[in-house]
């Protein structure tokens, strides 16, 4: 059974930096892409960034292209998503996520495996 277990969140000044970490076991991370979404209370659950198995593409929502970055390490079973630049606006829960599928890696229904989800808030 896959679990992803995400760290890193706080809360934070507008203009600071996150790391995010989603440490993943069960096996087979290599096998998965990797997403990370975040969601606001009474929203849908929102794409951020995802990275292809060996790291060779990755995708951003425009809202963070430029201040995120993803990565991951095949070695360690780890995903991050590093927050530079950040704002009230980013505030939310932040979710990792795995998936099977070589498409739709911003769409949430395409990821079978999800984390509990770290809490980011950023104080204007």
């Amino acid at each position: 059974q896959v679990q992803l277990v995400e760290s890193g969140g706080g809360l934070v000044q507008a203009g600071a930096s996150l790391r995010l970490s989603c440490a993943v076991s069960g096996g087979g991370f290599s096998t998965y892409a990797m997403g990370w979404f975040r969601q606001t209370p009474g929203k849908e659950r929102e794409f951020v960034a995802a990275i292809t198995r060996n790291s060779l593409r990755t995708r951003y929502a425009d809202s963070v292209k430029g201040r995120f970055t993803i990565s991951r390490d095949n070695t360690k079973n780890a995903v991050y998503l590093q927050m530079n630049s950040l704002k009230p606006e980013d505030t939310a829960v932040y979710y990792c996520a795995a998936t099977e599928r070589y498409t739709d890696y911003e769409r949430s229904w395409a990821y079978g495996y999800w984390g509990q989800g770290t809490q980011v808030t950023v104080s204007s």
